[in-house]
């Protein structure tokens, strides 16, 4: 069986007018056994279902702030850099993708947007609107944890991981507030933030609050997560 092909979506540097891609991501992929391919910053949906019906799973990376636009809330000061191009994609992409059953694993901003896109809100800013003594911003180096998180039993995250807290990595500002019907937490932060979601009702449909593209070198666990969205990706993808 060839190697299955996973999209990730895409970087925006508004400055260069460029996309990029941090490694990371790739490699990660690669270490597993899959082939990345970069996808267009494009909401056409008859080029998204064209992309859909070619690769066998979608990776949501990291980024910008989502627009509170997205879920009812008018944008507040503690609010980041929002990329429209990559909202209006995503949006796009995971409404397209939930109807057909590919295998998505988020990652960051990628959990955030899967939230938003099945109806969920989050907080705007962690230190203006959930304060807490919980470090979810670090600074580098990021190939290495700050907190734990509590996996949730009878998760698949459990499941896969077999460990009821692991230590993570931690980027962000913004986080879940509340979660979208439909979705389910496998894990949580010692301050009560959602760290981890799935859909039951998917074949894979996981996403993660932390960083496992800057850890999965040195820790196991991140690399099991790639390879559980890999595997997902070879059983139920368009070249399985």
């Amino acid at each position: 069986m060839s190697k299955p092909l996973i999209g990730v979506t895409p970087l925006f540097d508004r400055e260069r007018d460029s996309y990029w891609m941090l490694p990371g991501y790739f490699l990660a992929l690669e270490s597993v056994g899959a082939v990345p391919v970069m996808l267009p910053l494009s909401a056409d949906e008859a080029a998204l279902s064209s992309v859909i019906e070619s690769l066998d799973g979608f990776l949501i990376t990291g980024g910008p702030d989502a627009a509170p636009a997205y879920y009812g809330e008018e944008t507040k000061p503690g609010c980041g850099e929002i990329c429209p191009e990559r909202d209006t994609l995503e949006m796009a992409l995971l409404r397209l993708l939930w109807d057909a059953d590919k295998p998505v694993f988020g990652i960051c901003r990628g959990l955030q947007m899967m939230n938003v896109q099945r109806g969920g809100t989050l907080f705007q800013d962690l230190p203006t609107e959930h304060p807490s003594e919980v470090c979810h911003r670090m600074e580098a180096p990021y190939d290495r944890t700050v907190h734990t998180v509590t996996v949730l039993k009878d998760t698949p995250l459990f499941q896969l991981l077999g460990a009821e807290s692991v230590g993570v990595n931690s980027s962000h500002h913004q986080a879940v507030k509340a979660l979208a019907p439909g979705l389910l937490p496998m894990a949580v932060s010692p301050d009560g933030l959602t760290e981890a979601i799935f859909s039951p009702e998917k074949r894979f449909y996981w996403a993660v609050q932390w960083h496992p593209e800057r850890l999965w070198i040195k820790d196991a666990y991140s690399r099991k997560l790639f390879e559980a969205f890999v595997n997902a990706a070879k059983e139920g993808g368009s070249n399985a």
